[in-house]
């Protein structure tokens, strides 16, 4: 890494030029040098930090941005449900798609930060995973997974859905699951949870599903897991349903919302608002 080299270099340079102008002893040039190491390190580290979070927040508020204006359209529909639901969604598909796509062009301003910043190049192959999926275009999901950084509940969540749509056996996206749930800490872990009990359940293996259950509502306090666990325990597996998670659960592609619909009723004088 560029930082950490030439930090390095910088406090070589500062160490050998006190010891040799004998402006300090061979023990204290040592440690001038590697404290002017440090303090260009930390120098370094701060400057890009500030720079990268500058781009980091652009691509964050043009998604933003983009979303508050899907979002304002679908509450105006629900407020005056007029027109064809499929051409809203169809409209909402196209709209997230432009908004999307600027994303992933506004993400080539992070590439500069490469070698830089530590593990910046899976950062931005894990953000791109991400647009890509959102895309539906799982097949740039698979060319980046093995890339990327699976930190979050929804970056691991999206990997074991994209195993799931590939058939893989549940046992081995198990293995996955396992793996990465460790690193979340206590209420982060619902949406992986959920998803992996889902699988159990898509598979006929309603007991794995139970057993899951139980084991997330130890990590996480979230109403769809305990409702989902119950339905399990007392044999009720078609009252299955991860809707309670609502955009976290959709964003995934692996069921569809239903469009909720509410019915106007007639003015008075015969108008229809």
């Amino acid at each position: 890494m560029y930082t950490l080299l030439l930090s390095f270099l910088f406090g070589a340079v500062v160490g050998t030029a006190l010891g040799l102008t004998g402006g300090a002893s061979v023990a204290w040039s040592i440690f001038w040098g590697l404290l002017a190491a440090a303090a260009a390190y930390a120098g370094a580290a701060f400057y890009f930090r500030r720079a990268l979070g500058r781009r980091m927040a652009a691509i964050q508020n043009l998604m933003l941005e983009g979303q508050k204006k899907i979002q304002s359209r679908v509450k105006l529909y629900e407020m005056r449900p007029t027109g064809d639901p499929r051409q809203l969604m169809r409209e909402m598909e196209t709209s997230m798609a432009k908004v999307l796509r600027s994303a992933l062009d506004q993400s080539a301003t992070l590439e500069p930060f490469v070698g830089w910043v530590p593990l910046m190049r899976r950062q931005i192959a894990t953000m791109r995973m991400q647009f890509h999926y959102q895309l539906k275009e799982f097949d740039k999901v698979d060319e980046l997974l093995p890339r990327c950084l699976l930190l979050d509940p929804l970056s691991l969540s999206m990997k074991l859905a994209q195993l799931y749509r590939r058939k893989t056996p549940a046992d081995a996206i198990r293995k996955e699951f396992d793996k990465a749930i460790p690193r979340f800490k206590y209420n982060q872990s619902v949406l992986p949870y959920s998803l992996m009990a889902w699988i159990y359940v898509q598979e006929k293996r309603d007991g794995d599903a139970h057993e899951i259950l139980v084991k997330a509502c130890k990590d996480n306090e979230h109403d769809t897991l305990k409702r989902n666990r119950e339905k399990l325990a007392n044999q009720r597996v078609r009252e299955f349903s991860n809707a309670g998670l609502a955009d976290q659960w959709y964003a995934l592609y692996l069921e569809t919302p239903k469009m909720q619909t509410r019915r106007v009723m007639p003015r008075a004088d015969g108008r229809p608002f």
